[in-house]
């Protein structure tokens, strides 16, 4: 192969969370099942509505079992599936070592995701020598080292090396260059593009486009009509067009937000403020913790019914002052909310700011900003060195709603093994 400008790898563990905890269990925990060999897949727990699978085995993917779906309508398909809780906590020490191992190869990773990364390997045979050579030694050195599989993809671009990484499984290397890709891309189903999503896949389809190929060679004119900007990306994407760069610096955030599906129907509103927060100390945390100020404030309420509505607000000055974010929440719910059970809450945030505090004076407004941004600078600092729950409102004495709701829930980041049959 002639030398080329650009090799870029895409990395990708193997059904990454089940196989995280089967490598916990056997070398941690003297297992002797190997959860990637069984039926098996990660789910949340029903009790708290968080019944969906998180992640599968290939052996479960000849029942049809998919990510995403509820763990009903897996069971119902696979009577006999064996699920696993999931621990949060785990996954990200082993993402953690997963990410540490790709930097010894390239000062230039991306980390895409908890379980994928991108790398830039460009200019790099002189140390680690053919692309495919690298890249074996690096999926060989993760499985020696770490104990789970990864799928490698090599191309001259990030859009390629993604989807050569998601052919054959497991433990594999593939290629796909651009004078591959007729040959290995363009017979697969167009849904396998990636960006191409199930509402995209919809469209095109009614417009006869079955295959990536089809999409290659339609006019870009047409897709645009009927999938607007998308139309273009993947119409490109499709002829293996794509310019994005690694980016070992993550982009700045364009807004922070937490949400929270409750364990029970809420059905007042003081419970639902209480939720609310719960999700504006977290959500103002994150700000604090980045040292930015979000300028627009939203409330998301999803009904019991899974009906969802939204609405936002824009402050008069940037904030992350928790008590501020939740005012703002609240006033947002009282004019959003028509009195349906609330099943899930989410706060959002964006126009992100910098952290100076560059608040207008308001003479009608005698809160003290200052002495609100210092309280809650004070309590991050305790919560850091001593644990989230050091320091609870006490509002949440007594209450089913955790203080500090939104994102990962506890119930998903550690489990106690000693009540599971290993």
């Amino acid at each position: 192969m002639d030398k080329r400008e650009r090799v870029i790898f895409h990395i990708d563990v193997n059904s990454a969370f089940l196989s995280w905890e089967a490598v916990y269990r056997i070398r941690h925990l003297g297992g002797s099942t190997d959860l990637r060999e069984e039926v098996s897949a990660v789910g949340g727990d029903m009790a708290m509505r968080h019944g969906i699978i998180l992640a599968k085995s290939i052996p479960a993917k000849k029942y049809h079992i998919q990510t995403g779906e509820t763990i009903v309508e897996a069971l119902r398909k696979c009577p006999n599936l064996t699920l696993v809780p999931p621990n949060y906590n785990l996954y990200e020490k082993c993402s953690a070592a997963f990410m540490e191992i790709l930097r010894q190869y390239s000062p230039d990773v991306e980390q895409y995701s908890v379980d994928e990364a991108f790398l830039d390997m460009s200019g790099t045979e002189g140390i680690w020598g053919d692309p495919q050579s690298a890249a074996a030694r690096i999926k060989d050195q993760i499985r020696d080292t770490l104990g789970f599989t990864v799928n490698i993809g090599i191309s001259e671009n990030k859009v390629l090396a993604k989807m050569a990484s998601d052919f054959q499984k497991p433990d594999r290397v593939h290629t796909l260059w651009k004078d591959e890709i007729q040959e290995k891309m363009w017979g697969l189903p167009v849904n396998d593009l990636f960006f191409v999503g199930r509402s995209a896949a919809k469209k095109l389809l009614n417009l006869g486009i079955q295959t990536i190929g089809d999409l290659a060679c339609t006019e870009p004119a047409l897709l645009k009509s009927h999938l607007k900007k998308q139309g273009e990306v993947i119409w490109a994407f499709a002829n293996g067009k794509d310019v994005s760069v690694v980016q070992s610096e993550p982009p700045a955030n364009k807004g922070y937000g937490n949400s929270t599906t409750i364990a029970f129907d809420v059905t007042d509103a003081s419970a639902a403020k209480l939720v609310l927060l719960a999700l504006a100390e977290t959500v103002g945390t994150r700000l604090r913790e980045a040292a930015v100020r979000a300028e627009v404030i939203a409330v998301g309420i999803k009904s019991c019914d899974l009906n969802y509505s939204s609405h936002q607000m824009t402050l008069g000055n940037p904030t992350n002052i928790t008590s501020e974010i939740h005012k703002s929440a609240c006033r947002l719910f009282d004019e959003l909310w028509e009195g349906a059970p609330i099943r899930h809450l989410g706060i959002h945030t964006s126009r992100i700011r910098d952290g100076a505090d560059m608040r207008q004076i308001d003479m009608f407004d005698n809160t003290d900003y200052e002495k609100l941004g210092k309280r809650d600078a004070a309590v991050d600092r305790i919560r850091r060195r001593y644990g989230i729950d050091s320091v609870k409102r006490a509002a949440f004495l007594g209450s089913p709603i955790d203080h500090m709701s939104g994102g990962i829930s506890r119930e998903k980041r550690t489990v106690d093994y000693r009540k599971i049959k290993i």
